[in-house]
């Protein structure tokens, strides 16, 4: 007699990504909701279901799977930021600066208010900065939308995630060095390892270009090379226990300023990254309990209210002098809601240090499963209103 317990760990991720996969494609024919709140969705209600067949540790094949996923939506997502266009409008630069501090300063203080600690308060609040590049992305390319608020949207996700890994992994540092009592220790999880990540994308997005350029006709279409070069990089960032987060981007960056072309039509890295996305998404919220996100609630939703309000007011205030209407302003800081996959794996980061911070916030894990279903809707709808998708502009 087979095992059947032994057969549905061996197949429980398989089937998952598949449920998941077929449910988006469903509901986003019936309803054009964002195929990845779906996944998220059922992610969610299969790991409840079934939590020990779904259940995956830090060094699990499926975590660097996620992982990998993640890097790729990076990659793309850095190879789309215009830093030359930052230089012309720096007030861009500005608002994103402004409504990331802004929104770490409102939920600390909230958090602080509500009892927490101050360092778990830290925490919440650098990674309530966020705006997660793999929704956002992920809803634009579906959508298909291009346009200033497009634009815009990218390239502040971008300055809020660079700011949301500093701070969190100083906060980490500070946590360290409180429970070890290690000043070196703390210090190698902040500002040395961002370094070491931005030089090691760095470095990837100088080598891949210059050998597609010794390829010659074969750099026409350098999806491959430069998925190569992701997985390489993910690899060397676990290797090395630095941030795969910063060094992908850094990577896409640095491969678009050497001028390499990416083919548009491999966007999302054609069907096996479309595939690594289900997982992603499922993986996100496969970590989260039902005790801990039902605990968490009330605090997640006035936690959640004023990182919206915070957000939207604070890019919407700079939009006259970055060139754009208010109402286009307020719905860039609209869409920039998702914020799940990004806190989950920077989270699953921490566990090689033995620190299991999704145990101290449980409103992080109900603001992480609200926004892997809200927010790429939000996001959407943002865009519609901002008539920036193909269907909006008919």
């Amino acid at each position: 007699m087979p095992d059947i317990q032994g057969i549905l760990a061996d197949m429980g991720w398989p089937l998952a990504i598949a449920v998941a996969w077929l449910s988006g494609e469903f509901v986003h024919r019936w309803t054009r909701l964002p195929r990845i709140s779906v996944y998220g969705l059922v992610g969610f209600l299969l790991s409840q279901a079934f939590p020990d067949v779904l259940s995956s540790g830090a060094g699990s094949n499926v975590t660097l799977l996620a992982n990998l996923a993640f890097g790729l939506i990076l990659f793309e997502f850095g190879y789309r930021i215009n830093l030359h266009w930052l230089r012309i409008n720096p007030w861009i630069a500005v608002s994103g600066l402004v409504e990331s501090a802004a929104t770490f300063a409102v939920v600390y203080l909230l958090s602080h208010v509500t009892g927490m600690p101050p360092l778990t308060s830290l925490l919440l609040a650098s990674l309530a900065m966020s705006t997660s590049p793999a929704g956002v992305l992920r809803v634009i390319n579906e959508e298909d939308s291009s346009g200033q608020v497009t634009e815009r949207i990218l390239h502040l996700v971008a300055i809020n995630c660079v700011l949301a890994v500093f701070t969190f992994k100083v906060v980490v540092g500070f946590w360290v060095f409180q429970t070890s009592g290690s000043l070196t220790q703390a210090i190698s999880h902040s500002g040395i390892e961002l370094i070491v990540s931005a030089v090691m994308g760095a470095l990837m997005g100088f080598i891949v270009p210059a050998v597609l350029r010794r390829l010659g006709a074969l750099a026409q279409d350098g999806t491959i090379a430069f998925a190569l070069g992701v997985i390489l990089l993910v690899a060397m960032a676990r290797a090395f226990d630095v941030s795969p987060v910063l060094a992908t981007l850094t990577f896409g960056l640095a491969a678009r300023h050497n001028r390499v072309a990416f083919s548009r039509t491999e966007r999302n890295f054609g069907g096996i990254g479309e595939l690594l996305t289900v997982l992603l998404f499922v993986f996100a919220v496969s970590t989260l309990e039902w005790e801990r996100v039902v605990d968490g609630a009330g605090l997640a939703a006035v936690l959640l209210l004023a990182r919206f309000v915070v957000k939207a007011v604070s890019v919407g205030a700079f939009a006259h002098v970055s060139g754009i209407s208010w109402q286009k302003g307020l719905l860039t800081g609209i869409a920039l809601s998702p914020m799940s996959v990004f806190v989950t794996l920077l989270l699953e980061q921490t566990k090689y240090m033995g620190i299991v911070l999704v145990d101290e916030l449980a409103a992080l894990a109900a603001m992480t499963l609200l926004l892997e279903v809200v927010g790429p809707i939000i996001t959407q709808r943002a865009l519609h209103w901002a008539k920036e998708t193909p269907k909006e502009e008919r």
